[in-house]
């Protein structure tokens, strides 16, 4: 394959650490280290351009894009007060953690946003180890893309790296999509453009890993390593390419699959992907984590410099990540039936629907800034689209009517697919967050085994912003 130019497209990274000791000065009065977010910069763009005003998180020196790794082991707490130091209210969402109803984040549903200059007090533990990650949960359209987003990573109980087969490091790798002016400043103005909310959604023009431009990446000759891969993206789909370099899929949205070879790994936005890849020994390989922006050409966006001391040791076969064992099967004998029907958007629209209590056609719903449905409704957040007792099995079908693919996210739960448009899934794959293709109908199963109210929704997050929002309740 030859090399793709960097030129054609502007991407980043750098490596990601955890959690350090938390000086005296960044803990609350409560005694909870802090979780700021604020106005900062960040070199999004390659070098040689300006630094880019963003908003970020830091948990003791200045803000981060993405912001701070976030470490703990399964079954330990997260301890954060969140200080506002924005100029609007915001909340932060611990994204795929099946956590306790109130400590979600998902404002205004869970918690009033935080006002600036306020604060919020999140203690959860993490039951189930993997790969997830944080964001802003109130006008995250706008909030996530100035960059309120890190990494949040579940080590398991049980020893992995190291062991036969398994890997001998990992690397979290934290992909975002950014639109930018020419000097590198974020394109202000187009935050509830209606356009392309009714579209794709709000589109960058820059793809950064680990918030950097075009990052190389060390890797010792014949090393294994564990990439723990993160989509922040508000609207881009990143199908990815690891070239050269043998990756083998392991865990889906932190939930461990048995281990294969793939070629492509596609992750929609909110999606988490964990794979292992062999580096080549031989130093003058061609390697390099590639993206497919959809024209059908391939473009690098990180590279993998193979140098060192190479690793002698045969590799095994990739060994699978330990067995979550907290997660009940569903119990499809006889489930409660729900049904996810998803309209709107450009070139197809709907003939009508209901918002804020009122029966509109499309063009008074987009008059509204509302142009998508979930289940006949803009914007659902009145009425829960169903209600279920506590430990029952919920089967959904969801169907896409649309002309454009719906990344849907269910907040509190991991679901199996089941079915893809008639299609058995038999790889059992569990998932927080789902890619709907267009006119496609999938089938999910859960057991609702988490009380509360929880939101469900697209991760294209501005066409959560204009309707595809609901909520569901468990008791």
């Amino acid at each position: 394959m030859t090399r793709p130019s960097r030129r054609t497209f502007l991407t980043g990274t750098a490596s990601l650490f955890g959690a350090a000791i938390l000086p005296r000065a960044v803990f609350a009065e409560t005694g909870l280290p802090v979780l700021r977010a604020s106005t900062s910069t960040a070199q999004l763009a390659p070098d040689g351009y300006p630094a880019t005003p963003v908003w970020s998180y830091d948990t003791g020196d200045a803000g981060t894009v993405p912001g701070p790794e976030i470490r703990v082991t399964a079954g330990e707490r997260v301890q954060y007060r969140l200080v506002n130091d924005l100029p609007q209210p915001t909340a932060v969402h611990w994204h795929g953690i099946r956590i306790e109803n109130a400590m979600d984040g998902a404002a205004p549903l869970t918690q009033a946003p935080v006002p600036p200059g306020e604060g919020f007090d999140y203690d959860f533990v993490t039951p189930d180890p993997g790969t997830y990650w944080y964001h802003s949960h109130n006008r995250s359209t706008e909030q996530v893309a100035r960059g309120l987003a890190g990494p949040l990573i579940v080590e398991d109980r049980e020893p992995w790296l190291g062991e036969p087969g398994a890997a001998t490091r990992e690397v979290t790798l934290v992909l975002d999509d950014w639109l930018l002016e020419a000097d590198a400043t974020i394109v202000e103005d187009r935050w509830d453009d209606l356009h392309a909310a009714a579209h794709g959604g709000r589109m960058g023009n820059t793809v950064t890993v680990n918030g950097k431009a075009y990052p190389n990446l060390e890797i010792r000759p014949g090393e294994r390593v564990r990439l723990r891969l993160i989509n922040t993206a508000t609207a881009r789909i990143m199908p990815l390419v690891l070239q050269g370099l043998a990756p083998h899929l392991i865990a889906l949205d932190g939930h461990p699959v048995q281990p294969r070879a793939i070629e492509t790994v596609l992750l929609g936005p909110a999606q988490r992907a964990d794979v292992v890849i062999d580096a080549p020994t031989d130093p003058d390989a061609q390697t390099a984590l590639l993206l497919d922006p959809g024209n059908g050409e391939l473009v690098e966006i990180a590279s993998f410099a193979v140098a060192g001391d190479a690793f002698t040791k045969v590799h095994a076969d990739v060994r699978a990540l330990p067995a979550w064992g907290t997660l009940p099967a569903p119990d499809l004998t006889d489930p409660q039936r729900e049904t996810l029907l998803m309209e709107g958007g450009a070139m197809r629209g709907m003939l009508e629907t209901q918002y804020q209590g009122k029966v509109m056609d499309f063009r008074e719903l987009s008059s509204n800034g509302m142009v998508w449905a979930f289940n006949g409704v803009a914007n659902g957040m009145d009425a829960p689209m169903f209600r279920t007792s506590l430990g029952r099995t919920v089967h959904m079908e969801m169907t896409n009517r649309s002309m454009f693919p719906h990344a849907i996210h269910l907040h509190g739960h991991h679901f199996e697919v089941l079915a893809r448009s008639g299609a058995s899934n038999t790889s059992g794959d569990i998932r927080d967050t789902v890619m709907i293709g267009a006119d496609e109908t999938l089938e999910i199963a859960f057991v609702a085994d988490n009380p509360g109210v929880w939101m469900l929704h697209c991760h294209m997050l501005s066409h959560q912003a204009s309707g595809m929002m609901g909520w569901f309740e468990v008791a």
